[in-house]
């Protein structure tokens, strides 16, 4: 991620000033130990954010008839992802093809030795690294379509939409693609994770359609208790996801934790208190909840910006998507049962956008490491609008088309039967609990 953008910005400098740093900053040809260390450290907190992370978080928002099955596809998405990122996806991601997505010279990495470097760090620690986004990323969509989609369609369209989708945005943002040779700036994954998974979460509450009971009845979680637990574990491990991108155990990757902690803080709280103000009572759900809406906001612009233009962010977060969630819920009725799409997507949307305001060096205490050289305010805003909505209708589309064949394959829903008992019992013959 860190290493195309700071040839982006070299590259700016002119032809000289490119030739002269690239090989230092973009294609060291010496092992760094403490760059190393760190983002093997990095790669297993974003790994935890998942196992047992996510799937606590997740799991505790279902209800307690659904538990294992939303624990088991996490833990076999983690599985699949790796095995095609491994196969295919890194390759189509990183390796050198065209605008639009990388070519199949390292299938199966067969280009990939003990010896080899990515920058200054051994390239199979960049793969992992770049392995766990990939792991996350559909995991996250779970949330849309928890407690009434067949496992083995989960299995399928997950792994048709890590090639599909995931491999070429990554590709067009950090791969060298056509976004990122217009310097957009998404430092962790504003577009790459959150807005495709918010996406293809809500285009899939769309076409499977609400729970039973959806409107009619309070569908609540089973063991918040377990959601905090998974909550606290996302936010530690997030320090990995966004300080871990800088690539480097440097003052990019200290100030990257500095305003990811500070944005989660500050969505969590303001959460709180616009559901205090609004409700009489701040809610455990809505706490963590507005948590989880500061880290995915600040994501994209966690390189860039600094503490004070962090501190909005957070604050945007927790307003903004508060707000989305009761829309998409209470007004337009759709089912997007874990909130990815107002959480995850709006957060991503917004996110990517204010990275191009507060990265600017000129706006006070509000400055971030500023822009590249000649470009303004208003053009990266431009840019990052091209970005999102480029992200948001390929994986749309591209989602609803995958839906639709596993639809023909193996059907996506199961029985009216089957989700009144539960998935677990149904889809894997257990219970979470002997009651």
């Amino acid at each position: 991620m860190k290493i195309n953008q700071s040839y982006r910005r070299l590259a700016a400098l002119g032809g000289a000033g490119a030739l002269l740093c690239a090989p230092q900053l973009v294609f060291a040809d010496s092992l760094d130990g403490a760059n190393t260390a760190w983002i093997i450290t990095a790669t297993a907190l974003v790994l935890f954010m998942t196992l047992p992370g996510l799937a606590l978080f997740y799991g505790g928002l279902v209800r307690s008839k659904n538990i294992l099955s939303v624990l088991m596809q996490c833990f076999s998405i983690t599985c699949v992802a790796s095995l095609l990122w491994m196969v295919a996806g890194y390759s189509m991601a990183f390796s050198e093809g065209n605008a639009f997505v990388g070519g199949l010279s390292n299938l199966f990495l067969g280009q990939v030795s003990e010896g080899s470097l990515s920058g200054d760090i051994p390239e199979t620690v960049f793969l992992m690294f770049q392995m766990t986004f990939a792991i996350i990323t559909p995991a996250l969509i779970v949330g849309g379509f928890a407690e009434r989609m067949r496992f083995s369609a989960v299995m399928i369209f997950s792994a048709i939409w890590i090639l599909a989708v995931y491999a070429p945005i990554t590709h067009w943002v950090w791969g060298g693609g056509w976004l990122a040779e217009m310097g957009l700036l998404d430092f962790a994954g504003g577009t790459v994770v959150h807005i495709t998974a918010g996406v293809a979460a809500l285009v899939a509450a769309l076409v499977l359609g609400p729970r039973q009971g959806f409107g009619q009845m309070a569908l609540p979680p089973h063991n918040l208790t377990m959601s905090f637990t998974g909550a606290g574990m996302l936010w530690v491990g997030w320090f990995g996801f966004n300080a871990g991108s800088a690539l480097a155990a440097n003052g990019d990757a200290g100030m990257a934790m500095l305003v990811t902690h500070l944005s989660a803080a500050t969505g969590c709280l303001t959460w709180s208190l616009v559901e205090w103000k609004r409700f009489g009572k701040p809610s455990a759900l809505g706490a963590i909840t507005g948590m989880v809406a500061g880290l995915g906001t600040i994501t994209p612009a966690s390189g860039y910006v600094g503490p004070a233009g962090a501190v909005v962010i957070g604050f945007s977060a927790g307003i903004i998507c508060f707000y989305c969630t009761l829309t998409l819920k209470q007004v337009l009725k759709i089912d997007d049962s874990l909130d990815v799409f107002p959480v995850h997507g709006v957060g991503g949307i917004l996110g990517t956008f204010l990275a191009g305001i507060f990265a600017s060096s000129e706006l006070g205490l509000f400055s971030g490491q500023g822009l590249a050289d000649g470009v303004t305010i208003a053009s990266q805003l431009k840019v990052q609008l091209i970005g999102i909505v480029a992200t948001f209708a390929y994986t749309a589309v591209v989602t609803w088309g995958i839906l639709k064949l596993v639809d023909v394959l193996v059907g996506l829903r199961v029985t009216a039967d089957e989700e009144s008992e539960g998935l677990d019992i149904t889809g894997h013959n257990e219970v979470g609990y002997d009651l």
